[in-house]
């Protein structure tokens, strides 16, 4: 079967929707289907990848994202869709790519779209709009206001009503479909790479470049820009400072708001790495880590987070987002702001290292691509081969 899938938003320094999107096509293809990928560029481009075909078309860049690109030219990606004949459509964006659920409901192709946001949650993140470091935001807890759960509602029904399937990959993310009664929808959680993110990646040698030996080591890995909220850590770090706790923040990752995030940090021991390319590096950070800090409220999974549970690092996390589902009791979830996520780094601390790397590693092995691979198979109505383990619904 020839699977297409169209995904906006996506660049050569994209964090998890660029890794799921990676480790999904490889399931995909290792279990004999035929998978292109199509995603927006400055020029046209066709390469082959372990994920199967990776198809390029020009889209424009998207304004104050950092490089973020879109596909917004209908009638060449219609041309290209029709040239690829594609047995099943997935879709990784739910507002630009919309559409292209009619196309495939007039071709016969089943189609699924995967849920990677939270309309109620970004609407309620970002309206309305009130100042704070790295753009306008809030925390989108407590009900929303009428208009914006009117207009959630609208746009979710629309986008269930374009496809055969909704894919969610956490309760939470299911959550604003299953009050409206959506009958398409299915829950499958995404994956980690267990053999990459482990406890032996750790580096003494790195961490010694990073941090003294007396001091904690923070890791904050994440897009630089307003909803994942990354002025949290920083403040979280001034706050522990404040108190005595000798410890370091190092933030990998880059985005539109790191300038001001690196004049936020001005005096406090933050070390800022940029976006790094190299994912052993990554995995080897994340395991010489003490804690890492995932402070995005709209999260609707997390894969940073899982990858640092992966490498035997307890991880603080938003408890308005879905990670709390992810990382079960291997990690602490904060209600309150830079006062509360120091509470919270300050309580694994105190933990036994050997019981709190333990923990960490244990919840992260519920979670596998191959098993990943297998739930979107059986929700594209494809055959799972019989060495992948199923999942859909709950987990194993």
């Amino acid at each position: 079967m020839r699977i297409v899938r169209l995904a906006n938003f996506v660049t050569p320094r994209s964090g998890g929707l660029r890794t799921a999107l990676e480790e999904l096509g490889a399931g995909y293809t290792a279990a004999g289907h035929d998978v292109v990928l199509v995603v927006p560029g400055d020029r046209p481009g066709h390469r082959e990848t372990r994920a199967g075909l990776v198809v390029t078309v020009p889209g424009p860049v998207v304004p104050a994202t950092g490089g973020y690109r879109v596909i917004t030219a209908r009638r060449p990606l219609v041309r290209l869709l029709d040239d690829l004949k594609p047995d099943r459509l997935e879709v990784s964006d739910r507002t630009t790519l919309r559409w292209t659920g009619g196309w495939a409901r007039s071709r016969g192709v089943r189609s699924a779209m995967v849920s990677h946001e939270s309309l109620d949650g970004l609407l309620r993140l970002f309206t309305p709009r009130l100042p704070g470091i790295g753009g306008a935001v809030r925390d989108p807890g407590g009900p929303p206001a009428p208009f914006i759960r009117t207009l959630t509602d609208r746009l979710n029904l629309a986008t269930a009503g374009s496809f055969d399937v909704v894919i969610c990959t956490t309760d939470w993310a299911s959550a604003e479909f299953r009050r409206l009664g959506v009958p398409n929808l299915v829950r499958v959680p995404l994956g980690v790479d267990l053999t990459r993110f482990a406890p032996s990646r750790r580096d003494p040698a790195l961490r010694r470049t990073l941090a003294g030996p007396s001091e904690h080591l923070l890791v904050h890995c994440s897009r630089l820009s307003p909803e994942k909220r990354p002025d949290q850590p920083i403040l979280a770090l001034r706050e522990l400072r404040r108190r005595g706790v000798p410890a370091v923040l190092v933030v990998a990752g880059d985005g539109p708001r790191r300038r001001a995030l690196e004049k936020l940090a001005g005096g406090l021991p933050v070390r800022f790495l940029g976006h790094v390319a190299d994912r052993d590096e990554v995995a080897r950070l994340l395991a010489g880590a003490d804690v890492a800090i995932a402070s995005g409220p709209v999260e609707t999974f997390g894969l940073a987070a899982l990858e640092a549970l992966a490498a035997g690092t307890p991880v603080v996390v938003s408890a308005h987002s879905a990670l709390p589902e992810v990382i079960g009791d291997a990690g602490i979830a904060v209600q309150g702001g830079p006062e509360a996520y120091a509470d919270a780094i300050e309580r694994l601390l105190a933990r036994d290292e050997e019981d709190r790397r333990t923990a960490a590693r244990r919840q992260a092995t519920r979670f596998g691509w191959p098993s990943s691979a297998a739930g979107f198979l059986q929700a594209h109505e494809l055959p799972v081969p019989p060495e992948l383990p199923v999942f859909i619904g709950d987990r194993q």
